[in-house]
């Protein structure tokens, strides 16, 4: 590994120096500019932005970015919009009409109105320079995409780019669907609800509120749905999952990302470390760009999203933050009891559905760009739009997300600007989008972590289980108070961690918290990893970042060989796995398995209970403590069952890799996926092919393969050695050499530095002159 890192490291090196030398810097007159702006590039063709002022550098911003993204952010707000039909027709107009159903069209205008004065003229701006890249593009210039699908880009809305905001709320806070599981899970006998309701394991990385726990509130009752309604339900799930992973932003149950921040008095050379990792549903080109950002008001460098001002997470002069999902119930469903005449029951009684008809353009066929409009209406009551309409029941939804007050971008232009933790915090505590995880660094060595967002809090209950629309119960009284908000600052033990778990003990007032909270073993592993050296280096923080450990599956090969509940064969790979889940493994794969099999078992020997609650809650408990109420009815003992699981292991590998058990290896079901949405285009989709290597890493390892959707690592005050890297490369346009050329540093985590002291990045060739329109060129640049 070490030599091929070292190899790869050379060559792109070597590419490096070719890239540097062959540029000759581009001059652009452009309409709306006080002052000329400089653009360098790196040699990953990550772009330095300096201008005068804040109004320029956003303007360079927009077109920068849209040089490289145009079509990746045309379509994320497409996607909001729910206007993708228009050019893929009938293929994805539920999706768009999932999407109507939302609103966010008035949401974002609201939105807007609401901005301080400084983000919108920062999004006016942007949408700016955006436009004059739009306005400045010829047939020849305009990104394929668009020639293929046969239309062109309209302007760019200052409101698009907080419609991209929503998108992120989709992936990181939709939540209903688990309310409804709950309620279908009440007909199970109270052992095994308590089972399923126990967030506590032995595994959990506890970071607030580690009292001793405190008697919950009970949440509101609720009738159980019937099998239409759960149906209805899966298939918005399904279709809302298609539309993220078209962006590559769908995370899987909420579980998205790692982070963790280390004291100066932990590490080697004493400046804290700060490392982030997110996870998002690999897509070309990924969801994140590379910049750095510099005006006399803003320093920053890290990632940006495609269509959004500023850096989103990364490091200024003095800060550096990272954040991870929390995971809280922010979503309620209320049932509504209608009357057959367009009304509904309310606490003050009967009220008219609000009732909006939408037109949706759809392409009628994919060689032509002529449309059919389809229309269709959106009914609402007071809680929200209705989601879910069965003959066994009609649902509202409400979530933090329709409240135009609550956006998600004021805090972080905030960040781009914050100098200690004083103001870092003033800048989460503006955050309204979905609650993350912020960790927090500083040059003067303290480290911090606040979990910010808007939470409701309901009158009864805590958000569990659908409401009745005609009672007061799931009335929402407020938010959290951001001063309750869990949050550490310069802890004793100058670690710590966050991945997705449940970071608050069980005494915390607040249950709704980590209601929807991912399982700890991410979380687990990097603690326990990071903990155990007394002195710590970028090259560890880097290393656990790769680290392809599976604690689930290595307890459960454990256990099968303790208990000799396998083949011969499958005892003797298990006993010599080291539960790392690498390429060429056959114990990953069969430990894997193994375990999809005994959480399929013990889920059809207890319905309703559904896979993916045994799978997470039950399995490992229920074979570490034997729980007999879970064992399925025709087994005498979990070794019975196991030795059926092996055994159904070993036949279902032999169908799909064929019979010799020495192919049988994780590497050829964990592989690299990046997909384009044109990729499948007949004729046309092979030009969108990524790479598909064999990857380490798992869904449960803290190396989650193709879903990091990039790796950040930095160090306060050792600005120039920092280390960020994104899956494939900043351009979006197919066949460019920035498309995918990053994909071996990132496999290998072993990118060049992110520079930022003013001597170093003054050394990058100057790419782009962007000079305020009739104004002359400077010498010794093009214009075109």
């Amino acid at each position: 590994m070490l030599k091929h890192c070292i190899s790869s490291s050379i060559a792109f090196l070597l590419l490096s120096l070719i890239s540097l030398t062959a540029q000759t810097p581009q001059a652009v007159p452009a309409t709306g500019l006080a002052d000329s702006v400089t653009v360098r590039r790196d040699a990953r063709g990550i772009p330095y932005i300096e201008a005068k002022n804040d109004a320029d550098l956003y303007f360079a911003q927009g077109y920068v970015t849209a040089t490289d993204r145009l079509w990746q952010m045309d379509m994320m707000r497409r996607v909001v919009r729910g206007e993708t039909a228009e050019l893929f027709g009938e293929r994805t107009l539920e999706q768009d009409k999932r999407w109507r159903r939302f609103g966010f069209a008035k949401v974002v205008d609201d939105s807007f109105a609401m901005l301080s004065p400084e983000l919108k003229a920062a999004l006016e701006s942007y949408a700016r320079g955006v436009n004059a890249y739009i306005d400045g593009l010829t047939e020849e210039t305009m990104p394929i995409e668009f020639a293929i699908l046969q239309y062109k880009p309209e302007h760019w809305r200052p409101t698009d780019s907080l419609a991209i905001g929503k998108i992120l709320a989709d992936a990181l806070s939709t939540t209903w669907r688990n309310d409804l599981l709950r309620a279908q899970v009440q007909v199970l006998p109270k052992e095994k609800l308590a089972d399923l309701y126990n967030a506590e394991t032995p595994y959990d990385v506890i970071l607030f509120a580690k009292a001793k726990r405190q008697k919950r509130r009970g949440s509101a009752q609720a009738s159980v749905p019937s099998a239409s309604l759960l149906a209805a339900a899966d298939r918005d799930a399904a279709t809302r999952r298609a539309s993220l992973e078209t962006l590559g932003v769908y995370a899987e149950g909420l579980a998205a990302s790692n982070n963790w921040v280390i004291s100066g008095k932990r590490t080697v050379d004493g400046r804290p470390i700060l490392a982030n990792d997110p996870h998002l549903s690999a897509s070309a080109p990924g969801i994140w760009y590379i910049a750095e950002i510099r005006s006399p008001e803003v320093h920053s460098a890290g990632v940006s999203i495609p269509g959004i001002p500023g850096i989103v997470l990364g490091h200024n002069d003095t800060i550096a933050w990272g954040a991870t999902n929390v995971g809280p119930d922010v979503q309620d469903i209320y049932r509504l009891e209608l009357d057959g005449k367009g009304k509904y029951l309310s606490p003050t009684g009967w009220k008219d559905l609000a009732v909006r008809k939408e037109s949706i353009a759809v392409r009628t066929s994919l060689v032509s760009p002529a449309t059919k409009t389809v229309e269709f209406d959106v009914t609402a009551s007071d809680e929200g739009p209705v989601i879910l309409d069965d003959k066994t029941g009609t649902y509202a939804l409400r979530w933090t997300a329709f409240d135009p007050a609550n956006n998600e971008f004021e805090a972080f232009y905030r960040l781009n600007r914050a100098k200690d933790w004083a103001s870092f915090t003033n800048a989460v505590k503006t955050y309204g989008g979905p609650a993350q995880n912020f960790v927090y660094a500083d040059t003067k060595g303290h480290i911090g972590w606040w979990a910010a967002g808007r939470i409701p809090i309901r009158r009864k209950g805590f958000g569990a289980l659908p409401y009745e629309a005609k009672a007061k119960d799931g009335d929402w009284t407020g938010y959290i108070p951001f001063d309750e908000l869990p949050h550490l600052y310069d802890p004793p033990s100058g670690l710590i961690v966050t991945a997705n778990q449940r970071t608050v003990g069980t005494s915390y007032k607040y249950p709704q918290f980590s209601l929807d909270a991912s399982s700890p073993w991410r979380a687990r592993r990097i603690f326990d990893r990071l903990n155990v050296k007394r002195k710590l280096s970028k090259a560890d923080v880097a290393a656990a970042q790769l680290d392809p450990f599976n604690i689930p599956l290595d307890l459960l090969a454990k256990e099968v060989v303790r208990r000799k509940a396998a083949s011969a064969e499958t005892l003797g790979v298990l006993k010599e796995w080291d539960g790392m889940m690498l390429p060429d493994s056959r114990g990953a794969i069969l430990a894997e398995e193994i375990e999809k099999c005994l959480a399929t078992e013990i889920t059809r020997a207890n319905p309703p209970a559904t896979y993916g609650a045994i799978r997470v809650r039950i399995a490992e408990r229920a074979l570490r403590e034997n729980l007999v109420r879970w064992l399925p009815r025709d087994a005498k003992t979990y070794d019975d069952v196991l030795r059926g699981c092996d055994k159904q292991a070993r036949e279902s590998l032999a169908r799909v890799h064929g019979a010799d058990p020495k192919g049988w290896v994780w590497g050829k079901v964990f592989t690299a996926v990046f997909p384009h949405p044109l990729v499948m285009a007949p004729a046309i989709g092979r030009r969108f092919i990524t790479r598909t290597d064999p990857l380490a890493g798992s869904n449960q390892s803290p190396n989650v393969g193709s879903s990091v959707s990039m790796r950040f690592i930095t160090s306060p005050g050792d600005w120039d050695d920092t280390r960020l890297v994104i899956p494939l490369g900043e351009s979006g346009r197919a066949g460019d050499v920035h498309f995918k050329d990053q994909f071996d540093l990132w496999r290998t985590n072993t990118p060049p530095p992110l520079v930022f002291g003013r001597e170093k990045v003054e050394k990058l060739p100057t790419t782009l002159i962007l000079s305020p329109a009739g104004n002359r060129a400077p010498k010794g640049s093009l214009r075109e």
